[in-house]
């Protein structure tokens, strides 16, 4: 029988489900992922830990939900102590790697106070959150901020090889367009969207980081690795180098998803971030469709791409001994709902493509299968440390593993509802609401037919899924409904308590101790 000996773990940063061709899309065809989805299987219900990428990717490295890990927001760093998936895949002999973006801060503190350097080989990868940077970059570089970093970035120094002048080709060159003038016109700015890249197409971000996981796959040899290959686009600044930044007009946009019925009696949250400066913006018809020219074709730009890569697999044998995943760390509204950007729970924000081949005859059963049952990032970690054959450390991972589905079996005890879950702290709807830091928090619960949704400090909201697809109707203060939340906040309060959090004992450890108490001398309460 076939076995599974690699691993390549992709991820596309802020695509949404919806807009690849095997997914449904009318007009933007993806013939690579399609191909994929049709020798795996295609979840169709596959939603993230929480619908920002720090926390997301987190989730998806640790195998935890977010106020477990906690890392909560970008900038909070995932604690020393965490396991990350190079941890657990160390037993299996593999090297795990990164090419692209993890948008993981270190906990220089922790290290500090444990005396690790980051310039050591262990500080290096603790610094990475545990995978080894063959090419870590995480493409958000505007001038200040790459100034913070030291100013060092190996894709610019690879640019300015290429004779892309400057001291950060990547904004002026890779996420810029020129003006008739010789302007540059940054990427930064959403009207410059639907405009090309400076950049020639193969130097470009997506190309580039292609090329280098090829190149790390190349120099493995024998070794099995896990390769977490992870895009930065479509992303913003949405800027596509030609010939994508036009292969998509106003005839090929999905209409916008949103009613007037949203903004009446609006919920407090809501409105807060439907005022966000990101959310007025994208509400105007001209800014949409500027960055869905740019969104889309940096999309299939990704596809083309991918279709090099597993050309590359295919031709070196790879693909016969190699598990591809293919997924997002979370959506983007594109106006969708009143909104930009992404934070919330609306499908279009929480809900990602996910894509697993597994080449294993055992998974012969299941290829071109679509499962519709309610799967989460932090299903993917167990699944690789089951797909290696190693036992899941259940007392610390908190998703389950996908094995069992690949394979064609249908366990009973599935799970019924979908989990979710932000930290708003760091926003200006915060301050706009005047709640505390440590209490801008929000969880979602979504089964077969309801999603709830808990503001901590405000009523609910509720949606029947099966009559208002939509989300636009909101149940949270229906008279008619009371029932209905209740029993859904029930599920999020079991879902809340069942988080593991006894992470240094496996429960087999607890009664293990327990079966050994009385041969331990220690006696309590005999008379």
């Amino acid at each position: 029988m076939a076995k599974v000996k690699n691993i390549l773990f992709i991820m596309a940063d802020q695509l949404r489900w919806d807009y690849l061709s095997c997914y449904g899309h009318p007009h933007l065809e993806t013939p690579h992922i399609d191909r994929l989805a049709q020798k795996g299987v295609r979840f169709d219900r596959a939603y993230v830990q929480s619908p920002v990428c720090g926390p997301s990717r987190a989730s998806c490295y640790t195998g935890r939900t977010t106020f477990s890990h906690g890392s909560t927001w970008n900038q909070v760093p995932l604690p020393i102590g965490e396991w990350t998936m190079s941890d657990y895949l160390k037993p299996a002999g593999m090297r795990t790697a990164v090419v692209g973006k993890t948008h993981m801060t270190p906990d220089k503190e922790g290290m500090e106070r444990l005396g690790i350097k980051p310039d050591t080989a262990i500080g290096a990868i603790m610094s990475q959150p545990g995978f080894e940077p063959y090419e870590r970059d995480d493409g958000l570089h505007p001038d200040a901020g790459l100034k913070r970093r030291g100013g060092k970035l190996a894709y610019n120094d690879w640019l300015r090889a290429q004779g892309y002048d400057g001291e950060n080709p990547w904004h002026t060159w890779a996420n810029s367009a020129e003006g008739p003038d010789g302007e540059i016109l940054s990427g930064w700015h959403l009207r410059n969207s639907h405009l090309p890249a400076r950049v020639a197409e193969p130097h470009s971000e997506t190309a580039y980081m292609t090329d280098r996981a090829m190149e790390f796959i190349a120099e493995t040899g024998d070794q099995p690795w896990c390769l977490h290959l992870s895009y930065i686009k479509p992303h913003w600044p949405y800027m596509a180098p030609a010939p994508y930044h036009d292969m998509y007009d106003h005839n090929q946009f999905l209409p916008v998803h949103r009613s007037q019925k949203e903004r009446e009696d609006t919920h407090p949250v809501i409105e807060a971030f439907m005022e966000e400066t990101v959310a007025t913006t994208f509400s105007g018809r001209e800014a949409r469709e500027r960055v869905l020219a740019g969104y889309m074709g940096l999309v299939k730009q990704i596809d083309d791409h991918l279709g090099r890569l597993f050309a590359h697999l295919e031709d070196t044998g790879r693909m016969d001994d190699t598990m591809i995943v293919f997924t997002s760390d979370h959506g983007d509204y594109l106006g969708d709902h009143w909104m930009g950007e992404k934070e919330l729970f609306h499908e279009a924000s929480v809900r990602v493509p996910l894509i697993i081949y597994d080449p294993s005859e055992a998974a012969d059963s299941t290829r071109g299968q679509v499962d519709t049952r309610l799967v989460e990032a932090i299903d993917l970690l167990p699944t690789f440390i089951d797909t290696m054959d190693l036992e899941p450390p259940y007392h610390r991972l908190e998703g389950r593993s996908l094995k069992p589905l690949l394979h064609g079996e249908a366990p009973a005890d599935w799970r019924e509802a979908a989990f979710s879950e932000i930290d708003y702290a760091f926003y200006n709807v915060r301050e706009a609401l005047d709640i505390p830091a440590n209490k801008a928090r929000a969880y979602m619960i979504r089964t077969e037919r309801w999603k709830y949704i808990y503001f901590k400090g405000y009523r609910p909201q509720l949606f029947d899924l099966e009559n208002d697809p939509d989300e636009f109707d909101d149940l949270g203060n229906s008279a008619d409904h009371h029932d209905i939340r209740a029993t859904m906040q029930d599920l999020l309060l079991d879902r809340l308590t069942d988080r593991r959090n006894r992470v240094t004992q496996t429960d087999e450890a607890v009664l293990k101790i327990r079966a050994g108490e009385g041969a331990s001398g220690i006696m309590i309460g005999i008379w």
